[in-house]
């Protein structure tokens, strides 16, 4: 049977398009994190929609699974196969075209497998911002970025993935094609099937292209680091700051002590804007669409104001394109320090913004007292609510001896983000790696609502299974 299938999907892509020696493969196989390696009976390389569903509706004639592939850096198993060897890879990465920019309209239309960073340089031409932006910005897709509903740094400003999409063009898992590439931003003809595939990670159809939201190129930013005692501060700081600077506040990042100190020690040549330790950080920058001195007044009278009120301890503004990009690199080397320090026990949550200095004090203090020494490794999005919850061994514990408490550790944090009016799973998605703990906090009424979208879209099972349900 399944030469057969194979023999046919050869005659539709083209037979160097259809992988199946272990090497051409193993590219494919691995998670992000190297922590895991499944199997695929091959990777498919469609170049084309109309290629990705006939592929889909022969996938569906012979009952073989389908594992949606963008760039490959999620964090939860979400784009990879499982060990059983049964499921095909069904990889985009040649869908890479921008197929239209309508600078009035501000948007453009671009295929699935088109790297962020491509799209990002694309709408600059036109003098256009696409402002979905990511540590990964340079391997990820715009299909992964919408099947996660990703995030990033700017969706204080500008929302994530899923607001910054106006269409979508999707086959099915009957290897039917949904147009849906219309760029309109009102749209009331009946239910809102683009919010259906966005966030589904590949379990209900194959995303191959959408309309993205552009914007005004700024023409100005300005970039602080503030230095303060506690997270209680950050969120003062982060009222003052909106209300000073209003739509114009574009990025707000805690970060803790331990995370600079991580940062310092495995890249000695970045940065070290202060010379006095501080029990956390927040990285703050404004755009404007008026001038430098636009930008640059309204946050240094923030920070001015922050200083005087006590709320902030010590600041750093830059005064140059460099000295942010500096401080810029701090807050990104975060999870490359986090990397070559070892192992260590990643939460990616969200949290009702005014709870979150409760939640990690909390939170903290339960962790110290079930595993003491453990590092807490503690940054994110604070503007929008998302932290990136880390918990690294003690000092002389061997990494992989640590793993091993994953699963307790997991068990006080998410019980605490549920406590808390939270969720387990802010921008990275839910996979297979938190498909049990999904269930574990979804009411069975939500549960059952899911399994009646997935029944009624993929009645045979074949999307991406195991992952998310």
């Amino acid at each position: 049977m399944s030469e057969e299938f194979l023999s046919h999907c050869r005659h539709i892509v083209g037979e160097p398009f259809v992988l199946t020696t272990a090497a051409d493969v193993a590219p494919f196989l691995d998670d992000w994190r190297g922590r895991f390696t499944g199997k695929a009976l091959a990777v498919l390389r469609p170049a084309a929609a109309e290629q990705v569903a006939q592929l889909v509706k022969a996938c569906a004639h012979w009952r073989i699974p389908v594992v949606p592939q963008g760039g490959r850096t999620g964090l939860v198993l979400g784009s990879v196969p499982d060990e059983s060897g049964t499921a095909v890879v069904l990889s985009l990465s040649r869908m890479n075209q921008v197929r239209s920019i309508d600078a009035v309209n501000r948007t453009m239309t671009v295929e699935a497998g088109c790297i962020l960073q491509q799209v990002q340089d694309a709408a600059a031409l036109h003098d256009c911002l696409y402002p979905l932006s990511l540590a990964s910005e340079g391997s990820c897709t715009v299909g992964g970025n919408l099947s996660t509903n990703a995030g990033g740094t700017a969706v204080l400003r500008y929302g994530n993935a899923r607001e910054l999409c106006l269409g979508l063009e999707v086959v099915t898992p009957q290897g039917e094609i949904w147009s849906g590439l219309r760029g309109l931003r009102k749209d009331n003809t009946g239910y809102d099937l683009r919010d259906l595939f966005i966030g589904a990670e590949g379990t209900l159809g194959v995303i191959t292209a959408a309309v993205l939201k552009l914007y005004p190129l700024p023409r100005a930013s300005s970039t602080a680091l503030v230095a303060l005692s506690t997270a209680r501060d950050a969120l003062d700081l982060l009222t003052l700051a909106q209300d000073r600077c209003g739509a114009c506040l574009t990025a707000f990042e805690l970060m803790s002590d331990v995370c600079l100190e991580l940062v310092a020690t495995h890249f000695p040549n970045l940065p070290k804007p202060f010379a006095k330790r501080h029990g956390q950080y927040v990285l703050l920058e404004l755009c404007s669409c008026e001038s430098d001195q636009h930008a640059a007044g309204m946050l240094e009278q923030a920070v001015g104001v922050a200083l005087d009120r006590g709320i902030a301890r010590d600041a750093v503004v830059a005064t140059s394109a460099a000295q942010s990009r500096g401080l810029w690199d701090l807050r990104e080397h975060i999870s490359m320090a986090q990397a070559k320090a070892g192992k260590n026990i990643k939460h990616d949550i969200s949290l009702p913004i005014s709870r979150i200095a409760r939640f990690i004090a909390a939170t903290d203090a339960k962790l110290r007292a079930a595993f003491p020494g453990c590092v807490l490794v503690t940054f994110g999005h604070l503007g929008d609510g998302n932290l990136h919850y880390n918990v690294a061994p003690p000092e002389g514990v061997p990494h992989d001896e640590f793993l091993d408490n994953q699963p307790a550790i997991n068990r006080i944090v998410h019980d605490q983000v549920d406590a808390f009016g939270g969720s387990i799973s802010a921008e990275h998605g839910i996979g297979a790696l938190k498909r049990d703990e999904l269930r574990r906090y979804k009411s069975p009424v939500e549960l059952g609502m899911m399994r009646a979208i997935k029944a009624a879209l993929d009645p045979l099972g074949i999307m991406n299974p195991g992952k998310v349900l």
